[in-house]
């Protein structure tokens, strides 16, 4: 019979095939949030008296973000608020509204609801419905992924915070290296990490804590502790580039539990190089349209924006 490697406990939850750790609940969930607080600051993502806005989709990947970091709230090291943004998805997007706002209330965290209709005039399914009619037709990740970064950034903004976290795990990290390094995207590989480096003031910078917490153990903690969450996928989320890559990953880790850290470890190192070599220096202005940051005249949102007015 296993027991905890923690405490002995013979209730284990987990064994991470990865590092040979079996735990039981409570000790699964005191390391993992260790984990965590740790990566923040080993990263130097959060400092004392940051105000910390955390993107709370009601999802599991942040429910937990927001569930970690109210610990640094109770001990006043930093401001908290929450942003959800409803993007017109019928059918899904209602729960995890309702889930976010319930969690938020709960610890007593100030929180708001942005929508899509209200910043574009539109819902992603309305985009969606329209785009065989259209000349320029893109997937729905790639405007809902354009259009997320703008309204967030702008609801941070709003809410004066110093710091945006997501709930981006070590799945979508090592998802997000992977696609660009098969795309030969090596201006995106620049600008993964840990942390944003934006090279304006206008640009909340992004943090995510959860980055070398694999998806499972999300999942895992969420319901060691009972929080209350949005379990559904997207509707549209079969259907991409990511979804793809994210299958062949989970594939390739059954025989190799050690293949998402590997390709995290192995890409944090030659991270400077790509940054130094390939990062592109480019003046950021502000968007003639909306006033957001933009290397161009306009800011791709704005980009995709007119794209639809034109083509309706």
């Amino acid at each position: 019979m296993k027991i905890c490697t923690k405490c002995g406990n013979p209730q284990v939850i987990i064994e991470k095939k990865y590092s040979g750790q079996v735990l039981c609940k409570e000790c699964f969930i005191r390391t993992t949030t260790e984990k965590v607080l740790k990566n923040i600051r080993k990263y130097k993502l959060i400092k004392k008296g940051d105000k910390v806005t955390v993107a709370l989709s009601g999802g599991k990947d942040s429910v937990m973000v927001l569930d970690i970091l109210n610990s640094l709230y109770e001990r006043e090291i930093i401001n908290l608020t929450a942003v959800t943004i409803d993007e017109g998805i019928k059918g899904y997007r209602e729960d995890g509204v309702r889930i976010a706002a319930s969690n938020a209330k709960k610890l007593g965290i100030q929180h708001k609801i942005v929508t899509f209709k209200d910043y574009l005039g539109t819902t992603l399914d309305e985009i969606m419905n329209k785009q065989s009619s259209r000349e320029i037709s893109r997937g729905a990740c790639t405007y809902c992924g354009v259009f997320r970064r703008w309204i967030l950034n702008q609801a941070a903004k709003d809410e004066n915070a110093t710091k945006l976290a997501t709930g981006h795990n070590l799945d979508d990290e090592t998802q997000a290296i992977l696609m660009n390094y098969l795309e030969g995207n090596i201006d995106n590989l620049t600008r993964i990490g840990p942390k944003s480096e934006a090279k304006t003031s206008q640009f909340v910078v992004k943090v995510k804590p959860l980055r070398e917490i694999p998806e499972k153990e999300v999942g895992l903690y969420v319901v060691a502790k009972e929080l209350e969450v949005h379990f559904a996928s997207c509707p549209y989320s079969s259907d991409s580039f990511r979804a793809e890559i994210g299958k062949f990953i989970k594939e390739l880790s059954v025989d190799r539990p050690t293949i998402m850290y590997s390709t995290l470890r192995g890409f944090d190192k030659i991270r400077p190089v790509l940054k130094k070599e390939f990062a592109r220096d480019y003046e950021m202005g502000r968007c003639l349209n909306c006033g957001e940051p933009a290397a161009h005249d306009l800011c791709r949102a704005c980009i995709f924006c007119k794209e639809l007015e034109d083509n309706k």
